[in-house]
């Protein structure tokens, strides 16, 4: 009698625990007010926020995620590349951990929910879990990446794809990227150490606003990411030479400017005639000398080429360079293409990951679909060392990288909850 009521007290002990876990939800508005508050970092008096990698903003926006993750009783640590990780224990010190996390800082002029959202969340997950008591058989790991907008740096270092060179490349700050290492609490030094093996993680997985318009169009709660695009980058230098813009006749000129305005009109109609989802932007232009008076000599472009495979980047590339060089030619400029050390390899998601997300998202009550992202992230460079997953919420009329960026707290708290379910999924089902 005694053995069948201790059993029967087991039994009613652990249905508690299931329904406990299956009825786990974040708290919404906890989570819409951290974004707020990670938006005060950077804040500026038209109420926009500016808090690209390495500056100051970005470094107290730091100091703030640091000292919230040791609120929680995480055991928080910078590695080499800048990356801040907190570290949960779990009930088996053996077993591999499970990452998740995204980026906080932004790109020039951006909004307040790209990386935030994701790297809020995770943050969110490690509160509820807390507050329910539980704990997860495998450790846990939020990884708050360092300079995902100027090249997915944190990242690149974790899965051992940054090399030395992309330290010379400078963002908007006027550091460069080895500078902002240093800056953020790393060491250039030691940047290879931070490169993990294969499969140390159990899994890795990123909670992230669309970036586009698909979830929001189709009125859907929770995109599902099959792959992640490639992506690469490369100043286009066309040479000319620089002269007075009163006395050089029209058909005397070696004008580098109208040579790169005929080439961005190229790269639009050439990534157009290839069939697919390919994409090419000239998102940047300097002019020198820059006077009204005078013929541009120098004209510095940047080119980039996105897609889910590298043969169709290389093929539009190569296009785009023989397009780039008949146009030089026919300007009496030289051109030239200078490869930057920020690209990212297509990655597909696990595909084993993906159905965890599903069955979340399913048992929570959400609509979704699967679908690839336009976006680079940094889950695409730790898709290569982990098994990885990627969950998408809504982008209000497809708006980011802008001020206008938005996404409501209940579709913030829709993502979260799938991140937390799919955690808790993967934490039973993994070895």
């Amino acid at each position: 009698m005694l053995t069948r009521l201790v059993s029967l007290l087991i039994f009613f002990s652990l249905s508690t625990i299931v329904a406990q876990k299956s009825k786990l939800s974040i708290n919404q508005d906890r989570l819409e007010n951290r974004i707020f508050e990670l938006a005060k970092f950077g804040l500026q008096e038209n109420g926009e926020t500016e808090r690209v990698a390495f500056s100051d903003a970005d470094i107290e926006a730091r100091n703030w995620v640091i000292l919230t993750l040791k609120a929680q009783g995480l055991q928080v640590s910078v590695d080499y590349a800048g990356n801040i990780i907190g570290h949960r224990k779990g009930q088996n010190a053996t077993k591999k951990v499970i990452s998740f996390g995204s980026h906080i800082d932004r790109v020039p002029n951006g909004g307040n929910y790209d990386g935030c959202v994701g790297s809020m969340a995770s943050l969110e997950v490690i509160e509820t879990l807390n507050e329910n008591n539980i704990m997860t058989k495998h450790p846990l790991e939020i990884i708050i990446f360092s300079n995902e907008e100027g090249g997915v740096m944190g990242s690149r270092a974790m899965s051992g794809h940054l090399s030395t060179k992309a330290f010379e490349v400078v963002n908007t700050t006027g550091f460069s990227m080895g500078e902002g290492i240093m800056r953020l609490g790393g060491d250039t030094k030691q940047i290879a150490k931070v490169a993990r093996k294969k499969d140390d993680m159990a899994a890795f997985l990123e909670l992230h606003i669309e970036q586009g318009g698909i979830l929001d169009k189709e009125n859907l709660d929770i995109g599902i990411v099959e792959g992640i695009v490639g992506l690469k980058w490369w100043d286009v230098v066309f040479t000319g030479f620089g002269n007075h813009a009163g006395t050089t006749p029209m058909n005397a000129r070696q004008d580098a400017l109208l040579a790169a305005a005929k080439f961005i009109v190229a790269v639009n109609e050439i990534t157009n005639s290839f069939n697919g989802s390919q994409v090419g932007t000239v998102g940047r232009i300097k002019a020198e000398p820059g006077a009204p008076n005078v013929i541009p000599g120098k004209v510095i472009t940047s080119l980039e080429i996105r897609d889910l495979s590298s043969d169709v980047i290389e093929k539009v590339f190569q296009a785009i360079k023989a397009k780039g060089e008949v146009i030089a030619a026919a300007s009496n400029v030289n051109i030239e293409f200078l490869p930057l050390d920020t690209t990212a390899k297509p990655a597909l998601t696990a595909v084993e990951i993906q159905k965890e997300i599903e069955i979340a998202a399913s048992k929570l009550g959400y609509t979704f679909k699967y679908m690839p992202s336009g976006a680079g992230h940094d889950a695409q460079d730790i898709a290569t060392i982990a098994p990885t997953g990627m969950i998408f919420v809504p982008s209000k009329d497809g708006i980011s990288h802008s001020p206008k960026e938005f996404t409501s707290a209940e579709d913030m708290a829709n993502g979260a909850n799938v991140l937390l379910h799919t955690i808790l999924a993967l934490d039973k089902k993994l070895d």
